[in-house]
């Protein structure tokens, strides 16, 4: 099948390449307008209890509002009781609040608790009737509509916070397209000695790139797609393109060295590289499918756009790649900048000699240095992100840093009860038990405040709350019966508990377990939101269904290899170097962003946990593009294999032909990766480490080392298959 296929591109290949580019022309004019397309946030899932708090709340209150921006004003000069500063602050919105989208507005001076202890720094709230990945869109347009004071005014909140990750993402990747070009061609140039045959690949993966984004552009108008997708298909799109068409064009050359006519070296080169191509292709696509099994819409998006950006990588290896080189022909070694002779390697040869001549003494200190590379991760904290991935010179992480500094790491992300009531809310024992309720959260010293229609004023008793909301509609009061609304609906409250610890500490997720523990009364059930719930739930709901993922994965690859290779082991020895690789990077994310080594390096700010996305991601991710090294590796030591049947020939001939190769091709994915080390959302960069530093052990340490030394302790084990086994898998045919 394969053959016959390298033969068609061969006949066809102006119209197939004509095609790629007509597909390249068609996806140019969309390129601008595919961020704009695609969906923030994507961290959290309906299902988990901190959203359906949230849901609660915006379903059985007409006037709750599920988002709101912070407006900060702070002056050196004024202090916030003047009557300048009070009048500066509200002409400052005075157009923002006219807003149609603007629900409501809670001032400075009508809640003391927005008022710094610096007396220099005060906060209004300004509700809004949007979510706040869609109400991002608006901070732009309120910030035109600040009127200039003498006041330093700044706006915070979760819009603000989506409206720079959009802006500072695309200028991520922007980067981190400059810098891997370069860095790329120049690789290319030393694996091939060509600029012709460097090219090659970057055309294709170019070309295939362009073509994923085309795609992504028009499946985010009929679902969600995160817009970090858009670092992943240039990142992973660019990467295996590259690696698929070296290892092609590296076997084209090969045969053409053996003198046949270019239309059997492109037949033979797809028969032979190309099949590898496909099966190591499906592994990486196996490990990125593994993310749609997730209930949450970020980690869908990067399997949804894995698949898409393994199928353009794929097609284009096997029909533009083939029809590229057709029509380059005996130029493929145009414009030489030194002789690069293909064929056996002189250094992997002597490599994977003196590895098998001492397997034991090679596996051993190998595999206790990638486990200590990985010990850092019995430490790790996982997290959810939030403001503090953004780089300190963004605007809303700025304003960020001043509420937290001025009122407390936990006033900005309080936990959000949501109490039902089977009766009226409003009923004296319904009030009196969330009387009961709040004072006995707040009997936890950790708690310092709680803003709840029970707790509006401390000189007010049990009775006299009663009897004010016996008739919500008689409430006289001009801040209480606005808070009322807002907080209340017939069967339903909120309350807002806020702690002085940070959303993601230990201190905060005691008190979160403890509300939850909290009886709130007869009649009355609670379900709890807020950053720190938020958190819990994601990490739990995540981590419950990673091992159905990991299973799937692995299952699958495994069947995909043995069908490859027609061997028992060969698969579970794959699946155990990869997961070695992964360990390894696991431990270098908790290392370097948790515990913060080599921040300043990599100029980031210590999070102090580790995305809880990022293993997840990482491991299917890897799992499948650390499978294609294996595949390329394992295929040329089996077609000598197969005609010797001499193991350790089979191994030294197979990494000599193909070491190099796989190096390359390693060293491209590593510096493609690493270039997104430049990026400023620190949950970019941290993915562009992980995945460089499991590339470069993939394909130094554990391909070069652990690869041939494994393979030499097994012996003609590693080509064992029952027959049973064998005569149920299908059989290879010539040219298949």
């Amino acid at each position: 099948m394969f053959e016959r296929l390298g033969h068609f591109t061969y006949r066809h290949r102006r119209p197939v390449a004509v095609a790629w580019l007509l597909l390249f022309l068609v996806s140019l004019p969309v390129l601008p307008r595919v961020p704009g397309a695609l969906a923030l946030g994507g961290f959290s899932s309906p299902n988990i209890e901190s959203e359906r708090a949230l849901a609660v709340l915006a379903r059985q209150i007409p006037s709750y509002s599920p988002s709101s921006v912070i407006v900060i004003f702070q002056s050196a000069r004024l202090a916030v009781t003047d009557p300048a500063f009070v009048s500066q602050a509200g002409s400052a919105i005075q157009d923002v609040v006219t807003m149609p989208q603007v629900t409501g507005v809670i001032p400075f001076t009508a809640n003391p608790e927005q008022v710094a202890t610096d007396g220099h720094t005060a906060y209004t709230v300004i509700n809004l009737n949007q979510a706040p990945e869609v109400a991002q869109q608006l901070v732009d347009p309120m910030k035109r509509r600040l009127r200039p004071t003498t006041l330093t005014v700044s706006i915070a909140g979760a819009p603000a916070f989506y409206a720079d990750i959009e802006y500072v993402t695309e200028q991520d990747l922007r980067r981190a397209e400059i810098v891997a070009l370069p860095f790329a061609l120049v690789a290319l140039v030393l694996v091939f000695g060509s600029l012709a045959t460097a090219g090659v690949p970057l055309v294709v993966g170019g070309i295939s790139v362009s073509g994923v984004l085309g795609a992504i552009f028009l499946l985010a108008h009929v679902m969600d797609l995160s817009i970090f997708v858009l670092n992943l298909a240039t990142l992973l799109g660019l990467g295996l393109a590259i690696d698929y068409s070296l290892f092609m064009t590296s076997r084209f050359k090969e045969e053409l060295q053996r003198g046949v006519s270019v239309e059997t070296a492109v037949a033979t080169t797809v028969a032979t590289a190309g099949r590898a191509v496909f099966f190591s292709g499906i592994t990486v696509l196996i490990g990125l499918s593994g993310l749609i099994v997730f209930d949450f819409m970020f980690l869908r998006s990067v399997g949804v756009a894995g698949i898409l950006v393994v199928s353009f990588a794929l097609a284009g290896a096997l029909t533009l790649l083939p029809a590229t080189l057709g029509l380059i022909g005996h130029r493929v070694n145009a414009l030489a900048i030194f002789r690069r002779v293909e064929g056996p390697g002189a250094f992997w040869h002597w490599l994977s000699s003196r590895v098998m001549a001492h397997p034991w003494l090679v596996l051993i200190p190998v595999v206790a240095f990638i486990g200590l590379l990985g010990i850092p991760f019995t430490q790790v904290n996982l997290s959810s992100p939030d403001a503090t991935i953004l780089p300190r010179s963004t605007p809303s992480r700025q304003a960020f840093d001043v509420l937290s500094a001025r009122f407390g790491a936990g006033s900005i992300s309080p936990l959000i009860v949501a109490v039902q009531s089977s009766g009226p809310i409003n009923s004296p024992q319904n009030v009196a038990e969330l009387y009961r309720y709040t004072r006995t959260i707040a009997a936890d010293p950790a708690v310092w405040r709680i803003d709840s229609i029970v707790t509006v004023d401390p000189r007010l008793a049990l009775a006299q709350y009663q009897q004010l909301y016996a008739d919500p509609s008689r409430i006289g009061d001009p801040f209480i019966a606005p808070l009322y609304a807002q907080l209340t609906g017939s069967h339903a409250t909120a309350i807002y508990v806020y702690t002085q610890a940070l959303p993601g500490s230990d201190e905060a997720k005691q008190i979160l377990a403890q509300v939850r523990a909290t009886n709130p009364g007869p009649g009355l059930t609670v379900q709890v939101g807020g950053g720190t719930a938020e958190i819990v739930d994601v990490v739990q709901a995540m981590y419950a269904d990673f091992p159905l993922a990991i299973g799937i994965i692995v299952a699958a690859t495994y069947l995909i290899l043995l069908i490859q290779f027609r061997s028992l082991l060969l698969p579970l020895k794959a699946v155990v170097m990869n997961t070695l690789s992964i360990v390894a990077s696991y431990g270098a994310l908790v290392f370097i962003f948790q515990q913060g080594h080599f921040s300043r390096l990599l100029n980031f700010a210590p999070m102090g946990y580790v995305e809880a996305s990022l293993p997840v991601v990482m491991f299917c991710l890897l799992f499948g593009v650390s499978m294609d090294y294996e595949v390329f590796l394992l295929s040329r030591m089996r077609e000598v294999w197969d005609q010797t049947g001499d193991n350790r020939l089979a191994v030294a001939t197979g990494l000599a032909r193909s070491g190099r190769i796989v190096t390359g091709a390693a060293l491209i994915l590593f510096l493609v990766s690493a270039s997104f080390v430049t990026a400023d959302v620190v949950l970019i960069k941290a993915l562009g480490v992980g995945i460089a530093v499991a590339v470069a052990l993939d394909a130094t340490v554990i391909r070069a080392l652990l690869v041939p030394a494994t393979m030499r302790l097994l012996g003609s084990w590693n080509w064992w298959a029952p027959r049973a086994v064998a005569r149920a898998l299908p059989s290879r045919q010539p040219g298949d």
